[in-house]
């Protein structure tokens, strides 16, 4: 598959086009298949707050990968992830109910490496806030090779 990205039409700063994501408790509780994650803190509200948890969450790694969408959907390719770095910062809560919660997640190319690689600083917050408060992610880098 070919990038949908040219290396040398990418700019240091340039924006990558944000996306919304919807987080529902199915979500979850597919990604506990996948993964083979079933800590109940991802599926049981009462065993979530008797550890201190708002409400259920989501998969740390989920929300990860939920985030990555925005580089792969600019680069057009999946396999164009080189590495991946984050720090989880904040719980995703996931109420029981037919909305969730959602992520919006954005990217920034922060810098351009050699072999046409390009480092890209992610963010992800909670619903539609941007304030340090409910970013759930922090230092959240991806190196897609395009």
């Amino acid at each position: 598959m070919s990038a949908l990205v040219d290396f040398a039409e990418v700019a240091v700063g340039d924006e990558l086009p944000g996306i919304r994501i919807p987080l529902r408790r199915v979500d979850l509780v597919m990604y506990a298949g996948a993964s083979g994650d079933f800590n109940p803190i991802h599926w049981n509200e009462r065993t979530a707050v008797a550890a201190g948890l708002p409400n259920v969450i989501a998969h740390g790694m989920l929300t990860l990968a939920e985030t990555t969408r925005v580089v792969t959907d600019w680069t057009g390719d999946p396999g164009s992830v080189v590495s991946l770095s984050c720090r989880f910062s904040r719980p995703v809560p996931v109420p029981d109910d037919d909305i969730g919660t959602a992520l919006r997640v954005g990217g920034r190319v922060a810098e351009k490496l050699p072999a046409e690689q390009i480092a890209v600083e992610l963010s992800a917050f909670l619903d539609d806030a941007e304030d340090s408060e409910s970013a759930v992610l922090t230092q959240a880098r991806a190196v897609v090779q395009l």
